[in-house]
């Protein structure tokens, strides 16, 4: 069986680059620079009309940790609805309590308000102190998917934990390996830890077309990756991966 590929993106270059290529998934966010946060409705929109595969939609509502308030959930159930009614195919979400634990209550609530869409709770698992005990409560809210890279920077630091979580989860939830996942070594990522699916950028980098620059003027932090070059999906890390079409 081919395994499912999601790549992560932020641009709509990127979106379409995906779908020219068959990838069966994407994660759609904004600002990946800070791990990803909710789009805009209409980069959803867009992204619906160019590509045919699953969405899954980042419902995050800033940068930082994952200790919200009851306004920040809901404002991400309003995400949530929007996304539903706007072409999303699933979410991802996840929130934790000031302990590090998985905020049970409150993804429960979440779990509810994306009734009948698909739901990855993303890498926030990672940053819990104990990701046994995280896997069992994500099963027992009827979480279908988690994102991890076992705990640590990147999928290969984690890998034993990784091999560890699919043997637990035991079919009973996803594992989905995310986190310094290269195009070239997925099959081998994969059959290592016997998951089925992954999750990757397969970006590189290129030049913005803009002629008159000013690189002293930053729109964000005073230190930041400049602001001309981009980081988009590339056809060429794409071309590696094992996909499926969609007609």
């Amino acid at each position: 069986m081919k395994p499912v590929i999601e790549i992560c993106v932020d641009r709509l270059d990127s979106v379409q680059v995906c779908a020219a290529h068959g990838v069966d998934r994407i994660e759609l966010c904004a600002a990946l620079s800070e791990g990803g946060i909710t789009p805009s409705i209409g980069f959803l929109q867009a992204a619906r009309k160019v590509f045919s595969g699953k969405i899954m939609m980042m419902i995050r509502p800033r940068c930082g940790d994952f200790f919200y308030s009851d306004e920040e959930i809901d404002m991400m159930k309003a995400d949530i609805r929007a996304a539903r009614e706007n072409g999303a195919d699933g979410v991802v979400f996840g929130c934790l309590l000031a302990s590090g634990e998985i905020d049970a209550p409150r993804t429960q609530q979440l779990r509810d308000a994306a009734a009948g869409l698909d739901v990855t709770f993303h890498r926030a698992f990672d940053v819990t102190p104990d990701l046994s005990r995280s896997l069992e409560t994500l099963i027992s809210l009827g979480i279908p998917r988690v994102l991890s890279s076992g705990g640590e920077a990147d999928v290969w630091k984690g890998l034993s934990t990784l091999k560890h979580l699919v043997a637990q989860a035991a079919g009973r939830i996803t594992i989905l390996p995310g986190g310094g996942v290269v195009a070239g070594r997925v099959e081998e990522l994969l059959s290592t830890i016997g998951a089925g699916e992954a999750h990757l950028s397969a970006r590189h980098s290129i030049d913005s077309a803009m002629v008159f620059v000013r690189h002293d003027i930053p729109m964000g932090a005073s230190v930041v990756a400049s602001e001309y070059v981009h980081k988009v999906a590339d056809p060429a890390q794409l071309s590696l991966l094992t996909l499926s079409s969609h007609s």
